[in-house]
């Protein structure tokens, strides 16, 4: 005798089923979106335009990177700082680059100072060689307001190893002074001339760092002055020593360099004396 069966229980579908934990219904207009099934595509341009509009509303990577760049050097001290980390950032992730750098900001001008790697070229042989030197670039801004500086008109000198090494060794009562031509050994020598001069304070509280930009084109002479004090100096000091062998290329030379044959015998490359006068 076969065993009788339970009719199916009767289920209200999805749609119209009660929204538990709050007081929309299915035919609340909230809930009209979600529960309506999708339009039918369309093939005329008032679907591209609602497309456009909504895309506005969607953030933007390149928008962002530029609106940082912009506000960079348009806040205060504390929000320049705050902004600059996320524009570092950005750059990391677009092309994996590291930057670092410290800056001093004073009431008429602000100086910041980062490393600049040198640059290899692979040999023949499987090897790789110095391109282009390392160095130490010392940026000025000068101050447009309280706590704002002016990033456009900044002025740039790029120190030599041994110019670092100038600057690592002297002492509270020493001043030191390099001159500069970035067109040296080209058609438009003798247009910029820039001097870079690093004089005591006074009572070993610090030194005057200041550079002249002599533009023979424009007839113009731009002079920024920042008072380093003891401590900030002393900062610099400890990073210049810490980065001199790194612009050097020897870091990588001694951590990177791989064992030679026992036949093989180590090349000795003739340095050119240009390598120093270039900058």
């Amino acid at each position: 005798m076969p065993l009788p069966t339970r009719p199916p229980r009767q289920t209200a579908p999805w749609p119209a089923a009660a929204v538990r934990g709050n007081s929309l219904t299915p035919h609340s207009p909230a809930l009209a979106p979600l529960l309506s099934p999708p339009p039918p595509a369309r093939h005329d341009h008032q679907g591209d335009e609602t497309m456009l509009r909504f895309s506005r509303f969607l953030p933007s990577a390149s928008r962002r990177g530029f609106d940082l760049k912009e506000a960079l050097w348009s806040g205060s001290l504390t929000f320049q700082h705050a902004v600059s980390t996320s524009a570092a950032n950005l750059d990391e992730r677009s092309s994996g680059k590291k930057f670092a750098s410290y800056t001093v900001f004073k009431g008429k001008a602000a100086l910041s100072i980062h490393p600049i790697l040198p640059s290899f070229s692979k040999l023949e042989s499987g090897g790789s060689r110095i391109e282009r030197n390392g160095s130490v670039m010392l940026t000025f801004f000068p101050a447009v307001g309280q706590r704002k500086y002016d990033y456009t008109k900044k002025q740039l000198f790029s120190l030599s190893p041994t110019e670092v090494g100038s600057l690592i060794s002297l002492g509270p009562a020493e001043s030191c002074e390099f001159f500069h031509d970035p067109s040296m050994k080209s058609s438009h020598e003798g247009q910029v001339k820039k001097s870079l001069s690093i004089t005591p304070l006074g009572s070993d509280s610090g030194y005057f760092v200041n550079i002249t930009v002599l533009n023979n084109v424009q007839k113009t002479t731009d002079r920024l002055s920042v008072p380093i004090t003891k401590a900030e100096f002393s900062v610099m000091r400890t990073a210049l020593s810490f980065a001199l062998p790194h612009i050097m290329g020897w870091d990588q030379v001694l951590t990177h360099q791989p064992a030679a044959p026992a036949s093989s015998k180590p090349r000795v490359e003739r340095p050119h004396p240009d390598s120093e006068w270039e900058r």
